[in-house]
């Protein structure tokens, strides 16, 4: 028995000296280090998806809903009252478009959303040769200027001087028909083509879009990048100011390529809600709430992404020109086509303004975040 015990008492010191060695050596083992939230690319593409890009396409449906209706309403019973109703339901749905406009990626950049959605100027000698030949297709690019908006608007704008003389239009006896007719044509397409782009968002694109967090070309975040900033480049910056002002055209002045031709004295405000879009993405402002989430500004500020010139933080110089855009454009004229005519001088003002912005997303904000633009422009940039 004494010498069972004295065997016990050795394994029990060897037991204690080696459970002794293996706790001192865990305390030498590193903690891991703690996750940067501002840099998880999940989270972003998790709260662009759901708080911001899928919410604006279905805030832009029940404009869209309600802007078909109408259209049968008033190809129902062709009135003044029934076009007036149309008209509104017109305008709030073009403004409410140019908040879902943005988002070239993905399902939208696949269809080509844009532009069937709004390419203008309009092409007015096509639309009439559509209406005469109603199996014309719009489904080919030589169509996209004849059908979106740009169609719509001059289609109850701009085919009379009056509203009595577009409600005769409609109601002429051998062609009001067929003219009523396209105006279905064009609704019907519209609503096609975001209905096959939400479902895509709410189906397995929504998947793939939020787990493919890289920023490779051909990336979710990558491909959103470039479309977000040549939306701001292309469709705000030239489309909006620098063609009708000559800015982009070596000095030719187009007051006539202003957006909403037939209806001038909107396209100030579709100029101010697509800006307003493109900052509010920036600092990822939530379409439920308001408050702003993860986003290009959050990232940057994450990355230590400074200012090369001022040293300032990167985000905060982006917003500020965006604050100084937003002033120049709201000092315009509701009327950009007078504005054209009357101080088109206001108008390069805006231009220029937004050039700045243009160059600090184009080269500080995408060579930060390490992603290829991978479009093409001839501005210089």
């Amino acid at each position: 028995m004494i010498r069972v015990s004295r065997l016990n008492a050795g394994m029990i010191l060897i037991v204690g000296l080696v459970t002794y060695g293996c706790s001192g050596s865990g305390t030498d083992t590193p903690s891991p280090e703690p996750v940067d939230q501002g840099k998880d690319r999940k989270a972003i593409l998790t709260h662009w998806a759901d708080n911001i890009i899928i919410p604006s396409y279905s805030s832009f449906k029940l404009k869209l809903d309600a802007l078909t209706a109408k259209s049968d309403a008033f190809a129902a019973k062709p009135e003044t009252a029934s076009l007036v109703e149309l008209r509104k339901a017109w305008i709030e749905a073009y403004n409410e478009w140019q908040k879902a406009e943005l988002f070239d990626v993905g399902p939208g950049a696949k269809r080509a959303i844009r532009s069937y959605y709004n390419i203008y100027p309009t092409h007015v000698q096509g639309i009439l040769a559509n209406i005469e030949n109603p199996s014309s297709s719009l489904e080919t690019t030589v169509s996209f200027d004849r059908q979106g908006f740009p169609a719509l608007d001059y289609l109850i704008n701009g085919v009379g001087t009056t509203d009595a003389a577009i409600v005769a239009f409609y109601t002429a006896p051998d062609a009001g028909a067929k003219r009523i007719a396209y105006i279905k044509r064009v609704t019907e397409h519209m609503q096609s083509l975001l209905t096959a782009v939400i479902t895509d968002w709410n189906g397995a694109y929504h998947n793939e879009f939020i787990t493919k967090t890289g920023t490779d070309i051909g990336s979710p975040m990558g491909e959103l990048v470039n479309g977000y900033v040549l939306h701001y480049e292309r469709y705000i910056r030239s489309g909006k100011f620098g063609i009708p002002s000559g800015a982009m055209l070596n000095g030719v002045v187009a007051a006539d390529k202003v957006e909403a031709f037939y209806q001038k004295d909107i396209s100030k405000r579709l100029a101010q809600t697509a800006h307003q879009a493109v900052e509010d993405f920036f600092n990822g402002k939530s379409v439920k709430t308001d408050a702003e989430g993860p986003s290009f500004k959050s990232y940057l500020n994450a990355l230590g992404a400074k200012d090369s010139a001022t040293g300032q933080s990167l985000s905060k110089i982006i917003n500020a020109q965006f604050a100084a855009s937003k002033a120049k454009i709201d000092a315009l004229g509701p009327d950009l086509h007078q504005q054209v005519i009357e101080n088109n001088q206001a108008m390069k003002d805006v231009y220029t303004v937004l050039q700045k912005a243009v160059r600090m997303l184009k080269v500080d904000m995408t060579s930060a975040m390490s992603i290829t633009i991978t479009y093409t422009d001839n501005d210089g940039d």
